[in-house]
């Protein structure tokens, strides 16, 4: 039995009207009909009665009609699913955020993606260091990467956004309601950095160096759900990315710093990459305006 032999059944019982079927099909009456005693031979059954005035379906017709219909909308989903697959518009998307950027940046790609593709599903791998999402990206376990740059490896990463540092303090800090905050008053102050080989860590020694001094690491913590309760607990002060905020945590306070700089936010992808999906995603993000113009170069100044 092939499939044609199914999709003639259909017609026939649709219409009930070999002549219509025929046309609809456009093929001769006479190869329909042949096509449809070859099957009810294959089958062992009688599906249609035929008299000079009409086309009917015997029960074993009905209930056969029941299951080529089924097993033709079958059909018919797995092809298009497969050419939307192929097409780049359909199957899963490995995203990886550093700390607290999936609070930030999730939604937002959600939202993006449920909209322009909504058969693309995420799987998510939150509060990753950048060292781990580019291992992930370069092995393969990871599709996407929301990082800090800069990403080694052999990587295309585009900025997403640029945070400011912030001071993260215990309430009841001496700065907690002070006047305006200068990197310089934290010159003294014990702080509390996350794990070695963080972008937020090489920022922070970055800018403390630049206003004259060394942080003093007095805690690590290996994520942003531990660095917290650490500052709230007193036990020291953190600069930390503005996204940080969007986690509030009784005991902590938030304080801009006038010359702490800022971090970049960044989507990575491999170099290499040659999966339909990825580039569907990466061509609607694009779209969508999720990444900041690059910088002009001296051979292209801005007009």
């Amino acid at each position: 039995m092939e499939l044609r032999h199914l999709r003639y059944f259909a017609t026939v019982a649709e219409t009930c009207h070999f002549g219509q079927a025929a046309e609809r099909l456009h093929m001769a009456q006479p190869a329909l009909s042949q096509s449809i005693r070859q099957l009810e031979a294959e089958l062992g059954a009688v599906l249609l009665t035929r008299t000079t005035r009409q086309v009917r379906l015997t029960p074993a017709g009905e209930f056969f009609y029941d299951e080529a219909r089924r097993i033709l909308h079958q059909l018919d989903g797995a092809i298009s699913g497969v050419r939307r697959v192929a097409d780049g518009h359909r199957g899963l998307v490995r995203i990886g955020f550093t700390g607290t950027a999936a609070f930030t940046q999730l939604p937002r790609f959600a939202r993006i993606l449920q909209s322009r593709l909504p058969d693309v599903a995420l799987e998510v791998h939150a509060d990753m260091l950048t060292p781990a999402q580019t291992e992930g990206l370069l092995d393969g376990s990871l599709d996407l990467g929301v990082l800090r740059p800069p990403a080694s490896g052999d990587l295309e990463v585009r900025t997403i956004e640029s945070e400011p540092l912030v001071l993260a303090i215990s309430a009841d800090h001496r700065l907690a309601d002070g006047p305006e905050i200068a990197l310089t008053d934290l010159a003294t102050e014990a702080f509390v950095l996350y794990s070695r080989n963080s972008a937020v860590n090489d920022a922070v020694q970055r800018v403390c160096q630049e206003a004259g001094f060394t942080p003093r690491r007095e805690h690590e913590a290996p994520g942003t759900a531990v660095l917290l309760p650490l500052v709230a607990a007193g036990l020291g002060v953190a600069l930390v990315p503005g996204s940080v905020r969007a986690v509030p945590l009784d005991g902590v306070v938030f304080r801009e710093v006038r010359d702490a700089g800022s971090i970049d936010l960044a989507l990575a992808w491999r170099r290499d990459e040659s999966s339909p999906l990825v580039g569907s995603v990466l061509a609607e993000l694009d779209a969508a305006g999720i990444f900041r113009p690059a910088h002009p170069t001296a051979e292209e100044p801005t007009r």
